[in-house]
């Protein structure tokens, strides 16, 4: 008990007095903050073990701070709310947004150490996935894409996201997603060349979300187009994404017309990194600090010119390669702060990785075919290269573990001697 840190948040100096002197004399750790700001300092430093949060405060009110803390992957330890006079619905709300508890004042001691006690015992709270893109940026760019998707969240049409690899359109996806709704997303896309409604069923007042529609081949196509005509009977929210060029393979007879006509009438780009490299520092800092947290790392930090390497730098593999280098970075520094020497060897490939990986592939096949045959040669040489170790993979070509090992899979690549 001796090592539970409890952070009191509340704007009365004998609310906080008192629960500090209740809490120090049952053994607890205490922290106070008399006003958000204060405790917003305070979460970005370090983490407490339970915080207990007011509702009515005279800069930023307890919900509007713990949805702020949702937002930015900041609510991994459990809060219990508290309030003189609250309503139902506010403890409903802080309760959706991710608090353990609610406590009304004046706050009687046994339910206080009982709430408290069972809030600790429960362990550390699982981040909640609000997705309010803070993890994309907080820039111009960014802003206007959250507008767009604020504009159209309570739509039901089907909705199309377009961005290069790794630019976080699931996280778009899930901003989308109503909570304590079902969140469907398919392994593969033969559901719907076999039975496209089965998925509905699945999808029934919920999101359908399918990653790289592009890839789809004609039977999927229609498949899709059936499962698009019954969407409204199943009250399901479509929602694509895809990195190729969807126009062009419709200009080429790869893509069905009709299917690309609908899809494309609500259609939304997501920018690459590189177009909103001022985001870059402060998204290196949040990977950075959730790698510490989760105690995968030992507190470090950037060095102002370590932070500027990687704004300048171009991100082929957008956010997942900057998640990836970062991760490297945080494992390998033996310092207390990453150098920009460090991040440029990270970011450099070893010249002896620069070797062709482009395969004789002829030229009469499809630009779908000729592609698969690129993709599967490029990974074979990469894993090669790598003994097989995935992260490195995943890293190398900035992609997520997940997103590499479907890609693997349906490029019918067989691993061995996995090291991960």
């Amino acid at each position: 008990m001796a090592n539970n840190t409890i952070l009191v948040v509340d704007d009365e100096v004998g609310i906080r007095e008192l629960l500090s002197e209740i809490l120090n004399d049952e053994g607890y750790q205490v922290a106070l903050a008399e006003n958000a700001e204060q405790a917003r300092n305070w979460r970005n430093q370090t983490r407490p073990d339970l915080v207990l949060l007011d509702i009515w405060m005279p800069d930023t009110d307890g919900i509007t701070l713990l949805k702020d803390w949702a937002n930015s992957g900041l609510l991994t330890m459990p809060v219990i709310m508290m309030s003189g006079h609250g309503t139902i619905d506010t403890a409903v709300e802080a309760t959706r947004i991710g608090a353990v508890g609610y406590l009304e004042k004046p706050i009687p001691l046994q339910k206080l150490l009982s709430t408290v006690g069972q809030a600790l015992r429960g362990g550390q709270s699982k981040p909640i996935p609000t997705f309010s893109l803070v993890s994309l940026g907080r820039g111009a760019l960014i802003t206007e894409l959250k507008k767009k998707l604020e504009q159209i969240t309570n739509l039901k049409v089907p909705v199309l996201f377009m961005g290069e690899p790794g630019v976080g359109i699931e996280h778009c996806a899930h901003f989308l997603h109503h909570i304590n709704t079902p969140w469907v997303e398919p392994e593969s896309f033969s559901f719907l060349a076999e039975n496209p409604l089965n998925l509905l069923e699945q999808a029934k007042d919920g999101l359908l979300f399918l990653r790289e529609i592009g890839d789809l081949n004609k039977l999927e196509q229609k498949g899709l187009l059936l499962l698009l005509n019954k969407l409204e009977k199943y009250n399901v929210r479509l929602v694509c994404a895809t990195t190729l060029p969807l126009a062009e393979l419709t200009a080429q007879g790869i893509y069905n017309p009709k299917l690309y006509e609908i899809l494309s009438s609500l259609c939304i780009s997501v920018p690459s990194l590189r177009m909103h490299r001022e985001d870059i520092p402060e998204l290196a800092n949040q990977i950075l600090s959730n790698y510490i947290e989760s105690g995968e790392a030992p507190f470090i930090h950037f060095s102002t010119a370590a932070l500027n390497t990687l704004r300048n730098y171009d991100w082929p593999g957008n956010l997942a390669q900057l998640t990836s280098v970062i991760h490297s970075l945080a494992l390998t520094c033996t310092s207390s702060e990453i150098s920009a020497e460090l991040v440029q060897q990270t970011l450099a490939p070893p010249l002896s990785t620069a070797i062709s990986i482009a395969p004789d592939i002829p030229l009469n096949v499809s630009l779908r075919e000729a592609r698969d045959l690129f993709e599967k040669n490029y990974f074979e040489k990469l894993i090669d290269q790598e003994g097989g170790n995935m992260t490195r993979v995943a890293e190398r070509a900035g992609l997520e573990r997940t997103h590499l090992y479907r890609k693997i899979k349906a490029l019918g690549i067989k691993l061995r001697n996995q090291n991960s």
